[in-house]
């Protein structure tokens, strides 16, 4: 991803603390692989739970797995990129759904942050032996 193409919303500091972070863990990782913890919003959580329901992956962390390896092969081909994301963009646009004003965007938001937050679901990574 280009820099151009990502606005970092972190602090100058939160960004040096996970570049020291990154740099720190690259050797075991590289021998050992990297365990993270993941949170995907309502909508993408559904939809990976849906393609695990199906059959499409064992469990959440192999779809991660999955799609990543599938950005990362992705990654050279800026022109792909470019369309897919000109598709998106298109689709957005031509979506007959009517759009939202600022004033029902910063309702809905002021909504949200007035409401108490529900504990994310959590998945547990069965052991298999």
């Amino acid at each position: 991803m280009t820099e151009e193409a990502y606005q970092d919303w972190r602090t100058a500091a939160q960004r040096e603390s996970d570049i020291a972070q990154a740099r720190a863990l690259r050797e075991q990782a590289r021998k050992a692989g990297l365990r993270f913890e993941v949170f995907l919003p309502s909508g993408l959580a559904e939809w990976v739970l849906d393609l695990v329901e199906s059959g499409v992956f064992a469990g959440p962390s192999e779809a991660v797995f999955v799609m990543l390896g599938e950005q990362q092969e992705l990654e050279p081909h800026d022109d792909l990129r470019e369309e897919i994301l000109r598709r998106t963009l298109q689709a957005a646009m031509d979506d007959p759904h009517p759009g939202f004003t600022l004033d029902e965007v910063e309702e809905h938001f002021d909504k949200l942050k007035s409401e108490p937050r529900v504990e994310p679901a959590v998945w547990q990574q069965q052991k298999y032996r």
